[in-house]
């Protein structure tokens, strides 16, 4: 965040080379990337921490817990969310209406 806060500040402020901003704002470019790739690993590290139960209300686990805990709180998630689509999958299944009589 530091070098890209610095690169901004030098394009903004002008007075350098054409090749020299080009460079720059490329630099720029993949350091944001770079942001956005931690950011969304994080992300996914806060929802195998936390998840959601059945509901959809959050389910809180301590950050410090081992990562056989985080391994078996992932599994359960993804139990979760694979019960929830079935679920889904029946409801849809139950309100078609088939009229036997066209068979």
């Amino acid at each position: 965040m530091a070098e890209l806060e610095q690169i901004v500040r030098r394009l903004e402020q002008g007075g350098g080379t054409l090749e020299e901003d080009l460079t720059g704002y490329s630099r720029a470019i993949g350091l944001i990337q770079l942001c956005h790739q931690r950011l969304a690993k994080a992300e996914r590290t806060v929802e195998l921490l936390s998840g959601v139960d059945s509901e959809g209300n959050p389910i809180a686990q301590p950050f410090d817990q081992t990562a056989q805990s985080l391994d078996q709180t992932a599994k359960s998630l993804e139990q979760k969310r694979a019960d929830r689509s079935r679920r889904r999958s029946a409801d849809s299944i139950d309100s078609i209406d088939i009229d036997e009589t066209s068979f």
